[in-house]
């Protein structure tokens, strides 16, 4: 069996939750998924290819802006088609949340015990 994947199958998601929080240059979203996140399995390649598709599918928008010092940065917004693309992940999270939930019981009743330690 291969071991998960680098990069999450949620990373659009989280993009979308933090763009809706406040809009970000790419860097910043990778910054905050990184300082938030428990456990972020999103590089910055991973991040921006996900920025990307999800501009290329219309729920971010990027336009480019020019600080007073460093070269031109992209700014990313969530878009009206982004915010309901964000509500159907949430509800498909709240899906999944449960059925580990169960995940987690059965495994705790199955898993093995420390040495010393008596099944429940």
């Amino acid at each position: 069996m291969s071991s998960p994947r680098k990069g999450g199958r949620h990373t659009p998601a989280f993009i979308l939750l933090f763009l809706a929080e406040n809009p970000s240059y790419g860097s910043g979203l990778l910054k905050k998924m990184e300082s938030a996140l428990p456990f972020c399995l999103v590089d910055s390649a991973g991040l921006y290819r996900a920025l990307q598709n999800l501009e290329k599918d219309g729920a971010v928008s990027g336009s480019w802006e020019t600080p007073d010092s460093g070269g031109p940065k992209k700014i990313y917004r969530i878009t009206p088609a982004g915010a309901a693309l964000l509500a159907e992940l949430a509800k498909d999270i709240e899906r999944r949340q449960e059925n580990f939930r169960v995940f987690l019981e059965h495994w705790n009743k199955v898993s093995p015990k420390e040495p010393g330690q008596e099944s429940s």
